[in-house]
């Protein structure tokens, strides 16, 4: 099994991300032995930025770090344990990330061509593709970057 790194790269439309992780240098935090619980925008998630963010972003360590650290949570949470979160009326319903600053979670529905699938809401961003196994945590991609 690939490290979250190692899956990054093999995805195919995580590429923005992987060239975040370089500039940030976290790639060798998310390939240590965790486990981690990654919150990982697509591709068109980073295009689909104000003009200009990702160029200054790919060009900004300290701006990278700070982004990417929070897309990331220590322990691994699958999607069951992040929807089961989402409903708890208590602070069980925020996840604290690696930046330091919590991720609030909610339940959301998500429409995969013809079925409705049940998922989870970070701040704004829909988990998109949940439950991605490596062998250092778990990945679940998401349609929008989280920015702190």
């Amino acid at each position: 099994m690939k490290n979250i790194v190692e899956t990054a790269i093999a995805a195919g439309n995580l590429k923005t991300l992987v060239d975040a992780l370089k500039t940030a240098g976290l790639q060798d935090t998310l390939r240590g032995s965790g486990p981690f619980t990654v919150f990982v925008p697509q591709d068109s998630a980073f295009a689909a930025l104000p003009k200009g963010t990702l160029e200054s972003l790919l060009k900004d360590k300290a701006k990278s770090e700070e982004i990417l650290k929070y897309h990331v949570v220590s322990g691994k949470y699958d999607l069951s344990e992040l929807r089961s979160k989402s409903g708890m009326q208590s602070e069980m319903t925020k996840l604290k990330t690696l930046h330091g600053k919590e991720l609030k979670i909610s339940s959301a529905k998500s429409t995969a061509g013809s079925d409705e699938i049940e998922t989870v809401m970070l701040e704004n961003s829909v988990v998109i593709k949940p439950d991605i196994l490596c062998s250092n945590g778990i990945c679940h991609v998401i349609d929008k970057v989280l920015i702190p």
